[in-house]
């Protein structure tokens, strides 16, 4: 009997220990670990990002060759696509018709010239008046005016480049009948040896821009303007930046929008009259703070980032956005350098919660 006694009380005292081991195990269990998350230390820093513009290119000179006078196409002494120098003979009108007449209105000449010869010693011996004379004169005047004109129309006949340049498409061939009034021009003669990129942004980036300029102590001129780059139609950078050398001040009503011009050298003809691509206008941020977008939360429309605290908790802090990028928000005020953020695991986190921080 008292052997049994010592046992029952033995089982007991095992089961007692173990629900009390078991109940502190089951304690420990429901406390929640501080998780390890990465944190990063905020230092201000300069950054340039780029606004990107679609671009509509343009040579420096696009000039339509039109003929002044109506005419045959005698000669073409150019090839399509050819480079040719201002002054160079492109076209040759058949001139037989003006030719003709431009020896009747020369005769015409030399007949009144013979008269006004008659006429001026008559005068001086006042055998006419002098009205006759004079009558005399202005019809003399009158045949070497349209002689000129006619000489001028045969001198149109000949065709030459305005400009330097690379000459188009020749629409019209020898044979061809041409005139100034006819639906398109001989050619179009295009000087690219620069380019001009025309572009358009809203009011509120030129703005921006203006006010950059302003913070820097620059006068707001086309001469203080950044430089840019230029991506062409194949997703390449253009190895040459250009300028911004025309800003339009007028905003379209309508769109909302301004024109911008920018020059870019062209000395490998690598761009062309008519070309596309994309303008970046740079925009440089000094002493800002650069907050990967990752590394933030969204709290009724307002960017936060979670502050570390000396004691390994966390809260949230308003963010002042002043521009971004794909990937990160750049901030002027607000925080302070040498604060600590978290830059991972953020979409879970809570005011006042501890985490365990791993400095990266």
């Amino acid at each position: 009997m008292k052997t049994k006694t010592i046992k029952s009380i033995i089982v007991a005292t095992g089961v007692l220990l173990f629900m009390s081991c078991g109940g502190k195990n089951q304690q420990q269990a429901t406390v929640p670990q501080a998780p390890s998350l990465k944190v990063s230390t905020l230092k201000k820093q300069d950054i340039t990002i780029y606004n990107s513009y679609s671009t509509n290119i343009q040579g420096l000179q696009n000039v339509e060759i039109w003929p002044k006078v109506a005419g045959f196409v005698q000669n073409i002494y150019v090839e399509e696509g050819q480079k040719v120098k201002k002054g160079q003979l492109l076209f040759k009108l058949e001139t037989q018709t003006l030719s003709q007449d431009a020896e009747a209105a020369k005769a015409a000449v030399n007949l009144a010239q013979v008269e006004v010869d008659k006429l001026v010693p008559l005068v001086e011996k006042n055998i006419i008046s002098e009205v006759q004379l004079e009558t005399a004169k202005a019809q003399l005047e009158q045949a070497k005016s349209n002689y000129n004109s006619i000489a001028a129309n045969i001198g149109y006949s000949n065709i030459v480049s305005p400009v330097n340049g690379y000459i188009g498409e020749i629409p019209y061939k020898v044979g061809a009948l041409v005139s100034s009034t006819m639906g398109e021009p001989l050619s179009v003669v295009s000087d690219i040896s620069s380019i001009r990129a025309y572009f358009s942004m809203t009011e509120k980036q030129l703005l921006q821009m203006k006010s950059e300029m302003a913070d820097k102590g620059a006068p707001i001129s086309s001469e203080n303007t950044p430089e840019v780059e230029l991506v062409m139609v194949n997703g390449e950078t253009y190895p040459q930046k250009g300028k911004i050398a025309m800003v339009n001040n007028i905003i379209n009503p309508t769109t909302g929008s301004v024109t911008l011009r920018a020059d870019f050298d062209n000395p490998n003809q690598l761009l062309s009259s008519g070309s596309t691509g994309t303008i970046k206008v740079p925009s440089t941020y000094e002493n800002t703070f650069v907050i990967p977008q990752f590394a933030t939360v969204d709290l009724q429309g307002t960017k936060m980032v979670f502050i570390l605290n000396d004691d390994n908790s966390v809260n949230t802090k308003p963010l002042n956005i002043v521009a971004q990028t794909d990937k990160e928000f750049i901030v002027n005020e607000g925080l302070e350098e040498g604060s600590t953020i978290v830059t991972e695991g953020v979409s879970k986190l809570k005011d006042g919660q501890t985490i365990n921080p791993v400095k990266q």
